[in-house]
Protein backbone atom coordinates (compact mmCIF):
# COMPACT_ATOMS: atom_id res chain seq x y z
CA UNK A 1 0.00 0.00 0.00
CA UNK A 2 1.20 3.21 -1.18
CA UNK A 3 1.10 5.79 1.83
CA UNK A 4 0.72 9.64 0.24
CA UNK A 5 1.34 12.83 2.60
CA UNK A 6 4.12 13.72 5.30
CA UNK A 7 4.61 13.19 8.76
CA UNK A 8 6.55 15.83 10.92
CA UNK A 9 9.89 14.16 12.30
CA UNK A 10 9.13 12.14 15.56
CA UNK A 11 5.85 10.90 14.60
CA UNK A 12 6.95 8.33 11.86
CA UNK A 13 5.17 5.93 14.05
CA UNK A 14 1.97 6.58 12.90
CA UNK A 15 3.06 6.84 9.44
CA UNK A 16 3.99 3.14 10.29
CA UNK A 17 0.37 2.41 11.87
CA UNK A 18 -1.42 4.13 9.23
CA UNK A 19 0.56 1.55 6.62
CA UNK A 20 -0.29 -1.02 9.05
CA UNK A 21 -4.54 -0.38 9.13
CA UNK A 22 -4.28 -1.58 5.60
CA UNK A 23 -1.85 -3.90 5.62
CA UNK A 24 -3.05 -5.82 8.95
CA UNK A 25 -6.65 -4.67 9.60
CA UNK A 26 -8.39 -4.06 6.11
CA UNK A 27 -8.26 -0.49 5.63
CA UNK A 28 -9.59 -0.04 2.27
CA UNK A 29 -9.40 4.31 2.02
CA UNK A 30 -8.62 6.68 4.76
CA UNK A 31 -6.65 9.44 6.22
CA UNK A 32 -5.45 10.40 9.36
CA UNK A 33 -4.10 13.86 10.45
CA UNK A 34 -2.02 15.57 13.14
CA UNK A 35 -1.84 19.25 14.77
CA UNK A 36 -0.06 20.24 17.82
CA UNK A 37 0.06 23.55 19.06
CA UNK A 38 -1.73 24.83 15.90
CA UNK A 39 0.44 23.37 13.11
CA UNK A 40 -0.03 19.95 11.52
CA UNK A 41 2.73 17.52 12.01
CA UNK A 42 0.94 14.72 10.16
CA UNK A 43 -0.92 14.22 6.80
CA UNK A 44 -1.57 11.10 5.25
CA UNK A 45 -3.48 9.22 2.69
CA UNK A 46 -4.03 5.85 0.89
CA UNK A 47 -6.00 3.38 -0.61
CA UNK A 48 -8.95 4.35 -2.89
CA UNK A 49 -11.76 7.07 -2.88
CA UNK A 50 -14.81 4.80 -2.49
CA UNK A 51 -15.21 1.82 -0.33
CA UNK A 52 -16.25 -0.90 -3.13
CA UNK A 53 -13.30 0.81 -5.27
CA UNK A 54 -11.05 -1.84 -3.10
CA UNK A 55 -12.94 -4.74 -4.46
CA UNK A 56 -12.42 -4.37 -8.44
CA UNK A 57 -14.40 -1.67 -9.15
CA UNK A 58 -13.18 0.24 -12.81
CA UNK A 59 -11.96 2.36 -12.06
CA UNK A 60 -10.73 2.58 -8.49
CA UNK A 61 -10.69 5.64 -8.19
CA UNK A 62 -7.86 6.97 -5.57
CA UNK A 63 -7.96 8.81 -2.41
CA UNK A 64 -6.29 11.79 -2.88
CA UNK A 65 -5.99 14.90 -0.56
CA UNK A 66 -8.96 16.83 0.27
CA UNK A 67 -10.80 13.54 -0.34
CA UNK A 68 -13.88 13.52 2.69
CA UNK A 69 -15.67 11.01 3.80
CA UNK A 70 -19.29 11.04 5.63
CA UNK A 71 -18.15 10.55 9.31
CA UNK A 72 -21.56 9.28 11.11
CA UNK A 73 -21.31 10.67 14.89
CA UNK A 74 -18.09 12.66 14.99
CA UNK A 75 -20.35 15.47 13.52
CA UNK A 76 -21.82 15.01 17.65
CA UNK A 77 -18.24 17.33 18.50
CA UNK A 78 -19.33 19.80 15.57
CA UNK A 79 -22.53 20.36 16.29
CA UNK A 80 -21.53 20.74 20.06
CA UNK A 81 -19.43 23.55 19.09
CA UNK A 82 -21.82 25.61 17.67
CA UNK A 83 -23.72 25.80 20.87
CA UNK A 84 -20.55 26.33 22.83
CA UNK A 85 -20.03 29.31 20.75
CA UNK A 86 -23.65 30.55 21.24
CA UNK A 87 -23.51 30.00 24.90
CA UNK A 88 -20.01 31.77 24.58
CA UNK A 89 -21.02 34.61 22.76
CA UNK A 90 -24.13 35.10 25.57
CA UNK A 91 -26.90 34.13 23.23
CA UNK A 92 -27.48 30.83 25.03
CA UNK A 93 -27.23 30.25 28.43
CA UNK A 94 -26.80 25.95 29.60
CA UNK A 95 -29.01 26.36 32.60
CA UNK A 96 -31.52 27.27 31.58
CA UNK A 97 -34.88 25.61 30.31
CA UNK A 98 -34.89 24.01 26.35
CA UNK A 99 -38.38 25.23 27.03
CA UNK A 100 -37.43 29.23 27.28
CA UNK A 101 -36.13 28.58 23.79
CA UNK A 102 -38.22 26.54 22.15
CA UNK A 103 -41.49 26.32 24.34
CA UNK A 104 -43.48 23.18 22.39
CA UNK A 105 -40.19 21.22 24.18
CA UNK A 106 -42.11 21.84 27.53
CA UNK A 107 -44.86 18.54 26.64
CA UNK A 108 -44.69 15.60 28.07
CA UNK A 109 -42.93 16.14 31.21
CA UNK A 110 -39.77 17.50 29.50
CA UNK A 111 -40.71 21.29 31.30
CA UNK A 112 -37.54 20.72 33.28
CA UNK A 113 -34.86 19.43 30.96
CA UNK A 114 -31.64 21.91 30.56
CA UNK A 115 -29.46 22.87 27.46
CA UNK A 116 -26.69 21.28 29.53
CA UNK A 117 -28.80 17.86 29.72
CA UNK A 118 -29.17 18.02 26.09
CA UNK A 119 -25.57 18.08 25.58
CA UNK A 120 -24.39 15.47 28.21
CA UNK A 121 -27.23 13.16 26.93
CA UNK A 122 -29.19 13.29 30.36
CA UNK A 123 -32.21 14.67 28.22
CA UNK A 124 -34.11 11.09 28.27
CA UNK A 125 -35.23 11.48 24.33
CA UNK A 126 -33.16 8.77 22.95
CA UNK A 127 -35.50 6.85 21.63
CA UNK A 128 -38.87 8.13 18.92
CA UNK A 129 -42.33 6.04 19.37
CA UNK A 130 -42.77 6.76 15.91
CA UNK A 131 -39.40 6.48 14.16
CA UNK A 132 -38.83 8.56 11.29
CA UNK A 133 -37.92 7.54 7.57
CA UNK A 134 -35.32 9.23 5.74
CA UNK A 135 -36.98 11.58 4.35
CA UNK A 136 -38.89 12.58 7.58
CA UNK A 137 -35.64 12.89 9.29
CA UNK A 138 -34.15 15.37 6.91
CA UNK A 139 -37.13 17.74 7.45
CA UNK A 140 -35.84 19.82 10.28
CA UNK A 141 -39.47 20.57 10.92
CA UNK A 142 -40.88 17.08 11.21
CA UNK A 143 -37.52 15.78 13.37
CA UNK A 144 -38.02 18.86 16.11
CA UNK A 145 -41.95 18.11 16.60
CA UNK A 146 -40.94 14.37 17.08
CA UNK A 147 -39.08 15.24 19.87
CA UNK A 148 -40.85 18.14 20.99
CA UNK A 149 -43.93 15.82 21.34
CA UNK A 150 -42.09 12.36 22.90
CA UNK A 151 -42.52 12.04 26.71
CA UNK A 152 -38.96 11.00 28.10
CA UNK A 153 -37.42 7.36 28.89
CA UNK A 154 -36.47 8.54 32.21
CA UNK A 155 -36.39 12.03 34.23
CA UNK A 156 -34.10 14.51 32.38
CA UNK A 157 -31.55 15.19 34.35
CA UNK A 158 -31.05 12.29 36.19
CA UNK A 159 -29.38 9.72 34.21
CA UNK A 160 -27.60 9.16 30.99
CA UNK A 161 -28.45 7.16 27.62
CA UNK A 162 -26.61 7.90 24.71
CA UNK A 163 -28.60 9.89 22.40
CA UNK A 164 -27.61 8.58 19.09
CA UNK A 165 -30.12 9.63 16.43
CA UNK A 166 -32.21 12.24 18.54
CA UNK A 167 -29.38 14.54 18.79
CA UNK A 168 -29.96 16.18 15.49
CA UNK A 169 -33.10 17.41 16.29
CA UNK A 170 -32.33 18.23 19.62
CA UNK A 171 -29.34 20.79 19.08
CA UNK A 172 -30.03 21.36 15.77
CA UNK A 173 -33.50 23.04 16.76
CA UNK A 174 -32.07 25.07 19.79
CA UNK A 175 -29.49 26.60 16.89
CA UNK A 176 -32.59 27.39 14.55
CA UNK A 177 -34.49 29.24 17.63
CA UNK A 178 -31.81 31.31 18.69
CA UNK A 179 -30.44 31.89 15.19
CA UNK A 180 -32.83 31.44 12.83
CA UNK A 181 -30.13 29.81 10.70
CA UNK A 182 -29.94 26.07 10.37
CA UNK A 183 -27.54 24.24 12.11
CA UNK A 184 -25.41 23.50 8.94
CA UNK A 185 -25.89 26.75 7.63
CA UNK A 186 -24.26 28.15 11.25
CA UNK A 187 -21.53 25.65 11.01
CA UNK A 188 -20.62 26.68 7.46
CA UNK A 189 -20.74 30.49 8.46
CA UNK A 190 -19.56 30.27 12.26
CA UNK A 191 -16.71 27.44 12.25
CA UNK A 192 -16.06 25.63 9.33
CA UNK A 193 -15.29 28.98 7.25
CA UNK A 194 -13.52 30.97 9.78
CA UNK A 195 -11.43 27.76 10.66
CA UNK A 196 -10.66 26.88 7.21
CA UNK A 197 -11.72 23.92 7.73
CA UNK A 198 -13.18 21.09 5.30
CA UNK A 199 -16.17 19.48 7.14
CA UNK A 200 -20.24 20.48 6.06
CA UNK A 201 -22.96 19.57 7.51
CA UNK A 202 -25.79 19.50 4.84
CA UNK A 203 -23.17 18.88 1.72
CA UNK A 204 -22.95 21.26 -0.86
CA UNK A 205 -23.41 20.01 -4.80
CA UNK A 206 -20.10 21.48 -5.72
CA UNK A 207 -18.61 19.68 -3.31
CA UNK A 208 -20.26 16.20 -4.19
CA UNK A 209 -16.84 15.09 -6.49
CA UNK A 210 -14.47 14.93 -3.03
CA UNK A 211 -16.90 12.40 -1.21
CA UNK A 212 -16.03 8.72 -1.71
CA UNK A 213 -18.52 5.80 -1.25
CA UNK A 214 -19.02 4.18 2.11
CA UNK A 215 -19.68 1.12 3.29
CA UNK A 216 -20.16 -1.58 5.87
CA UNK A 217 -16.70 -3.85 5.95
CA UNK A 218 -15.74 -7.34 7.67
CA UNK A 219 -12.82 -7.04 9.71
CA UNK A 220 -9.79 -9.21 8.33
CA UNK A 221 -9.33 -12.37 9.92
CA UNK A 222 -5.38 -12.48 10.80
CA UNK A 223 -3.01 -14.29 12.96
CA UNK A 224 -2.33 -13.23 16.07
CA UNK A 225 -5.49 -11.36 15.95
CA UNK A 226 -7.52 -10.06 18.98
CA UNK A 227 -10.90 -11.33 19.04
CA UNK A 228 -12.72 -9.25 21.80
CA UNK A 229 -16.34 -10.18 22.37
CA UNK A 230 -18.91 -7.76 23.66
CA UNK A 231 -20.48 -8.77 26.76
CA UNK A 232 -23.39 -10.57 27.12
CA UNK A 233 -25.94 -7.25 27.85
CA UNK A 234 -24.57 -5.65 25.46
CA UNK A 235 -25.39 -8.42 22.65
CA UNK A 236 -28.97 -9.13 24.25
CA UNK A 237 -29.78 -5.05 24.39
CA UNK A 238 -28.55 -5.03 20.51
CA UNK A 239 -30.65 -7.70 19.59
CA UNK A 240 -33.67 -6.87 21.39
CA UNK A 241 -36.00 -4.83 19.43
CA UNK A 242 -37.76 -3.34 22.26
CA UNK A 243 -34.31 -1.89 24.41
CA UNK A 244 -33.28 1.85 24.32
CA UNK A 245 -30.25 0.51 22.60
CA UNK A 246 -32.13 -1.30 19.36
CA UNK A 247 -34.92 1.69 19.52
CA UNK A 248 -32.25 5.26 19.75
CA UNK A 249 -30.42 4.07 16.99
CA UNK A 250 -33.63 2.68 15.13
CA UNK A 251 -34.76 6.31 15.63
CA UNK A 252 -34.37 6.74 11.56
CA UNK A 253 -35.73 3.88 10.22
CA UNK A 254 -35.12 1.96 7.24
CA UNK A 255 -31.52 2.95 7.78
CA UNK A 256 -30.32 5.70 5.52
CA UNK A 257 -28.45 5.16 2.53
CA UNK A 258 -25.00 6.77 3.68
CA UNK A 259 -24.58 7.55 -0.19
CA UNK A 260 -27.50 9.05 -1.72
CA UNK A 261 -26.59 13.06 -2.21
CA UNK A 262 -30.19 13.45 -0.97
CA UNK A 263 -29.22 12.61 2.70
CA UNK A 264 -25.64 14.21 2.77
CA UNK A 265 -27.51 17.40 1.53
CA UNK A 266 -29.61 17.34 4.83
CA UNK A 267 -28.41 18.77 7.61
CA UNK A 268 -28.02 16.08 10.40
CA UNK A 269 -25.62 17.13 13.56
CA UNK A 270 -25.91 13.37 15.27
CA UNK A 271 -24.95 11.51 12.05
CA UNK A 272 -24.47 12.84 8.53
CA UNK A 273 -21.88 15.29 8.81
CA UNK A 274 -18.62 15.13 5.96
CA UNK A 275 -15.35 15.99 6.70
CA UNK A 276 -11.67 15.07 5.46
CA UNK A 277 -8.91 14.11 8.24
CA UNK A 278 -7.55 17.45 8.10
CA UNK A 279 -10.65 19.53 8.27
CA UNK A 280 -11.68 17.25 11.55
CA UNK A 281 -8.16 17.50 12.92
CA UNK A 282 -8.59 21.39 12.20
CA UNK A 283 -11.51 22.04 13.97
CA UNK A 284 -10.50 20.52 17.32
CA UNK A 285 -7.39 22.45 17.04
CA UNK A 286 -9.51 25.76 16.87
CA UNK A 287 -10.94 24.33 20.02
CA UNK A 288 -7.94 24.18 22.35
CA UNK A 289 -5.53 27.53 20.39
CA UNK A 290 -4.95 29.57 17.47
CA UNK A 291 -4.78 27.34 14.56
CA UNK A 292 -2.56 28.65 11.20
CA UNK A 293 -3.78 32.00 10.66
CA UNK A 294 -4.96 33.05 14.37
CA UNK A 295 -8.20 31.35 14.42
CA UNK A 296 -9.50 29.89 17.71
CA UNK A 297 -13.09 29.08 18.29
CA UNK A 298 -13.85 28.84 22.10
CA UNK A 299 -11.82 30.28 24.76
CA UNK A 300 -9.85 28.87 27.62
CA UNK A 301 -12.94 29.07 30.08
CA UNK A 302 -15.61 27.83 27.23
CA UNK A 303 -12.84 24.89 26.24
CA UNK A 304 -12.96 23.71 30.30
CA UNK A 305 -16.67 23.74 30.36
CA UNK A 306 -16.90 21.52 27.57
CA UNK A 307 -14.62 19.02 28.78
CA UNK A 308 -15.73 19.14 32.04
CA UNK A 309 -17.74 15.60 33.35
CA UNK A 310 -21.60 15.74 33.36
CA UNK A 311 -22.33 11.95 32.62
CA UNK A 312 -20.47 8.81 33.98
CA UNK A 313 -21.31 5.23 34.33
CA UNK A 314 -23.39 3.00 33.40
CA UNK A 315 -24.80 4.21 30.17
CA UNK A 316 -28.33 3.04 29.60
CA UNK A 317 -28.61 3.34 25.80
CA UNK A 318 -24.62 1.85 24.92
CA UNK A 319 -24.92 -0.63 28.19
CA UNK A 320 -21.06 0.14 29.31
CA UNK A 321 -19.92 3.11 31.06
CA UNK A 322 -19.75 6.15 29.10
CA UNK A 323 -18.37 9.81 30.31
CA UNK A 324 -19.45 12.98 29.03
CA UNK A 325 -18.87 16.48 28.65
CA UNK A 326 -21.20 19.22 27.05
CA UNK A 327 -21.02 17.07 23.59
CA UNK A 328 -17.76 15.31 23.87
CA UNK A 329 -16.87 12.39 25.14
CA UNK A 330 -14.20 11.75 27.74
CA UNK A 331 -11.62 9.50 28.23
CA UNK A 332 -12.41 5.75 29.45
CA UNK A 333 -12.36 2.11 29.04
CA UNK A 334 -15.54 2.28 26.89
CA UNK A 335 -13.92 5.36 24.43
CA UNK A 336 -9.94 5.29 24.70
CA UNK A 337 -8.96 8.88 23.70
CA UNK A 338 -5.42 10.50 23.37
CA UNK A 339 -4.60 10.60 27.68
CA UNK A 340 -7.19 10.98 30.31
CA UNK A 341 -6.96 14.78 29.88
CA UNK A 342 -8.83 14.42 26.06
CA UNK A 343 -12.32 15.09 24.48
CA UNK A 344 -13.59 14.45 21.00
CA UNK A 345 -16.08 11.82 19.37
CA UNK A 346 -16.31 8.97 17.56
CA UNK A 347 -18.21 8.39 14.60
CA UNK A 348 -19.28 4.76 15.39
CA UNK A 349 -17.48 2.17 13.09
CA UNK A 350 -14.49 4.07 12.34
CA UNK A 351 -14.12 7.92 12.34
CA UNK A 352 -12.59 9.93 15.43
CA UNK A 353 -11.44 13.59 16.44
CA UNK A 354 -10.41 14.96 19.13
CA UNK A 355 -8.28 17.34 21.17
CA UNK A 356 -6.18 16.92 24.33
CA UNK A 357 -5.08 20.75 25.64
CA UNK A 358 -1.93 18.85 27.88
CA UNK A 359 -0.08 17.87 25.11
CA UNK A 360 -1.27 20.39 22.55
CA UNK A 361 -2.73 17.44 19.98
CA UNK A 362 -5.10 17.53 17.80
CA UNK A 363 -6.34 14.77 15.64
CA UNK A 364 -8.64 13.18 13.16
CA UNK A 365 -9.45 10.22 10.99
CA UNK A 366 -11.55 9.27 8.48
CA UNK A 367 -12.42 6.17 6.55
CA UNK A 368 -14.88 5.11 3.79
CA UNK A 369 -15.50 1.12 5.69
CA UNK A 370 -17.19 1.38 8.56
CA UNK A 371 -16.82 -1.93 11.16
CA UNK A 372 -19.18 -2.82 13.93
CA UNK A 373 -17.56 -0.88 16.50
CA UNK A 374 -19.22 2.17 18.10
CA UNK A 375 -16.69 3.75 20.35
CA UNK A 376 -13.53 2.02 20.03
CA UNK A 377 -12.46 1.27 16.08
CA UNK A 378 -8.97 -1.10 16.34
CA UNK A 379 -7.63 1.38 13.40
CA UNK A 380 -8.41 4.79 15.29
CA UNK A 381 -6.96 3.02 18.78
CA UNK A 382 -4.04 1.58 16.20
CA UNK A 383 -3.07 5.19 15.54
CA UNK A 384 -3.61 7.10 18.90
CA UNK A 385 -1.26 4.23 20.45
CA UNK A 386 1.41 4.99 18.02
CA UNK A 387 0.79 8.90 18.70
CA UNK A 388 1.64 8.30 22.13
CA UNK A 389 4.61 6.45 21.14
CA UNK A 390 5.66 9.55 19.33
CA UNK A 391 5.09 12.14 21.95
CA UNK A 392 6.22 9.99 25.00
CA UNK A 393 9.95 9.64 22.41
CA UNK A 394 9.74 13.36 22.28
CA UNK A 395 9.34 14.22 25.42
Amino acid sequence: MDVNGAVAEGFEPVREAFAANFEVLGDRGAAVAVYRDGHKVVDLWAGTRDVDGADGADPAAPWEQGTAQIVRSATKGVAAAALLLLHQRGELDLDAPVGAYWPQYKAAGKERTLVRHLLAHRAGVPVLDRPLTPAEAADPDLGAAAVAAQAPAWEPGTDHGYHAQTYSWLTGELVRRITGRTIGEYIADEIAGPVGADLWLGLPRASHARVGRVGQVDAPAHRGALRTRPKPAVTAAYADPASLTRRAFAAITPLPDENDPSYRAAALPASNGIATADGLARFYASLIGEVAGGVRLLRPETMELARREQSSGPDRVLVVNTRFGLGYMLHGAASPLLSPTAFGHPGRGGALGLADPESGIAFGYVTNGFRTSVTADPRAQALLRALRTALAAGR
